[in-house]
């Protein structure tokens, strides 16, 4: 490319100015299969050789035990995790680098193997087809039990306490982890919330969770350093979707303007729904039109397609997931126009260097 490309020139998110808009986007890769389910050297070693992205967004780390779903998922709830997390973020501030962490709650996307042997959590005992990682193995999640509304109030707290956990750890601020079927998405989708008190029924009520989640960790970060991720049209960990996507979410991301984030982070759906009317088809370019505020787009692009959506003004910033996996200098490589390691898809998820830290960087 011969013209300066979108995705490196700087940007202001929230509190921090970057020098580029490349994001690595939250991946999942089972490596913290230790007694404490802690960072260790190994992912210090991984993420900062990806330091040079504008912004790493950490996998998902649990809040609490309850909030775990899958084995080898570093959480951020134990004084072992925050000591294996603050590896990482020395790591990568040493490198340059700015780092936020992803705060997750699986709910109903668990197995009693990480529940001490008690059924997940949910907002309704509705069950859901999705395959767990436990020490046996990849097992379906298993049906959940619905939360009390003091049980609500206590998760609130967790997720405040899983944000100063982050804060002592070193992240230079959080991403609540909104998508992909867990906890706060099961509250905000009519088919898996089917509450009748003040946390469902209603879209506001449905949304009420997300919003007391949010507000009790910028209490925390303060608002500049807080980030918020949804799938609209995601069918991952879903057997069914919100009944009419496009006016639930518009409701939600309306209600995050005051808020005035660092960020939202919109996921395209990458699985078939052409034929499924209660479904935004272009998420980004729909909900743009609604957010007021710094938006990164995430979902399958390339260095040309992500080039076009800033460029279009369609989104501020591209977050790249399999790119990075298999690219850790993703941003030398689009600087230069240089060719792309291909990410192996068998070792995304493991418990070693392999497929994780060896893939190789350009030799420039």
């Amino acid at each position: 490319m011969t013209t300066i490309q979108p995705l490196l020139t700087p940007v202001q998110l929230g509190a921090y100015q970057l020098p580029n808009r490349i994001v690595m986007a939250p991946l999942t890769r089972t490596r913290a299969q230790n007694e404490h389910q802690a960072p260790t050297e190994l992912q210090a070693q991984y993420y900062a050789q990806r330091a040079s992205a504008g912004l790493i967004i950490s996998e998902g780390s649990p809040i609490s035990k309850q909030g775990q779903g899958y084995l080898g998922t570093p959480g951020i709830y134990s004084a072992e995790q925050i000591a294996g997390w603050q590896q990482v973020t020395e790591a990568v501030h040493a490198k340059g680098g700015r780092i936020f962490i992803q705060l997750w709650h699986c709910g109903r996307i668990s197995h009693p193997f990480f529940q001490n042997g008690q059924a997940p959590v949910a907002p309704s005992a509705m069950p859901v087809n999705a395959d767990v990682f436990t020490n046996q193995g990849f097992e379906k999640a298993t049906p959940p039990r619905a939360l009390e509304i003091h049980e609500i109030k206590a998760i609130v707290q967790d997720f405040k306490q899983a944000a100063e956990n982050a804060k002592v750890a070193g992240f230079d601020g959080v991403e609540l982890h909104g998508a992909n079927g867990y906890l706060i998405d099961q509250f905000l989708q009519d088919s898996s919330n089917k509450r009748h008190d003040e946390y469902g029924g209603t879209v506001a009520n449905r949304s009420r969770f997300l919003l007391e989640v949010l507000e009790a960790i910028i209490s925390v970060w303060g608002h500049d350093k807080v980030g918020v991720r949804f799938s609209p049209s995601g069918l991952s960990n879903f057997d069914a979707v919100d009944s009419n996507s496009a006016a639930t979410f518009g409701y939600v991301i309306e209600q995050l303007n005051p808020y005035r984030l660092a960020f939202l982070e919109l996921l395209e759906s990458l699985l078939p729904i052409a034929d499924k009317p209660n479904m935004v088809k272009l998420v980004t370019q729909h909900f743009r039109q609604i957010y007021q505020g710094t938006l990164i787009t995430n979902g399958g692009y390339t260095q040309t397609t992500g080039n076009q959506a800033i460029q279009a003004g369609m989104a501020d910033l591209v977050s790249f997931g399999r790119l990075f996996i298999a690219n850790p200098d993703l941003p030398q490589r689009f600087a230069l126009d240089a060719p792309l390691n291909t990410p192996d898809e068998r070792t995304f998820y493991g418990s070693g260097p392999q497929g994780y830290t060896d893939y190789p960087s350009l030799s420039v």
